[in-house]
């Protein structure tokens, strides 16, 4: 698996890292939900360099003109909820692509052992497309498996990119063990680790809390 690390060269993205992760500024739900979709913004145009492109002509008031554009079939992939300002990011500079929406949550099993659960699934035929999976936190990588199997459900995709803003190390490691070979891992940051209660440190908390208000 091919990880890309995007907060160790300089840029913008690090402006709206630094936001989502201050506990002054992330009170502010809308701005937090933004800076969420504008890495998703950043990310995707990042994402976008590594895609097919041919050359097309089109036809202009005085001529003809030469442009190369991406070929490949876009599926924009997403677990919901905290999934959806980041997904709007990609969907903001991928607006032909088709899109995918699952649920995904945690339980204890019988055995007393954490597991990830998926009921819900609405996506298009992934046959020979590219997926793009998007997931603002991957913690334990438990749920991006889970979320992926699903999917597998209505085809298989020609290439997988997975696309988070905040990595734990853990969560990096699983991918690496369950994802196909061929996958590409796009973080705008890879954090320190996990603490006994599955959260990134040093994170910034919950994001589906943090963009949408607390849950039950």
């Amino acid at each position: 698996m091919k990880i890309i690390n995007l907060s160790e060269n300089n840029s913008l993205l690090n402006q709206y890292l630094k936001e989502i992760r201050s506990t002054a500024i992330q009170q502010d739900s809308m701005r937090f939900r933004r800076n969420i979709e504008r890495i998703g913004e950043v990310m995707a145009v990042e994402v976008s360099k590594a895609l097919s492109y041919e050359k097309e002509n089109v036809q202009t008031p005085l001529g003809i003109a030469s442009v190369n554009t991406i070929q490949d079939p876009i599926v924009l992939g997403t677990v919901l909820r905290a999934g959806l300002p980041f997904h709007q990011g990609f969907l903001n500079m991928f607006d032909h692509a088709e899109n995918a929406f699952l649920s995904a949550y945690r339980r204890m099993g019988a055995d007393n052992q954490l597991e990830i659960v998926s009921e819900y699934l609405a996506s298009p035929d992934l046959t020979g497309k590219t997926l793009l999976l998007v997931d603002p936190m991957l913690a334990s990588g438990m749920s991006m498996e889970v979320a992926y199997q699903a999917l597998l459900k209505n085809g298989t995709p020609k290439h997988l990119h997975v696309c988070c803003v905040i990595a734990a190390p853990e969560g990096v490691q699983h991918l690496q063990n369950t994802m196909p070979a061929e996958t590409t891992l796009w973080c705008a940051a890879i954090d320190n680790n996990l603490n006994e209660k599955k959260y990134i440190v040093p994170g910034l908390g919950d994001a589906g809390d943090l963009c949408f208000g607390d849950k039950l």
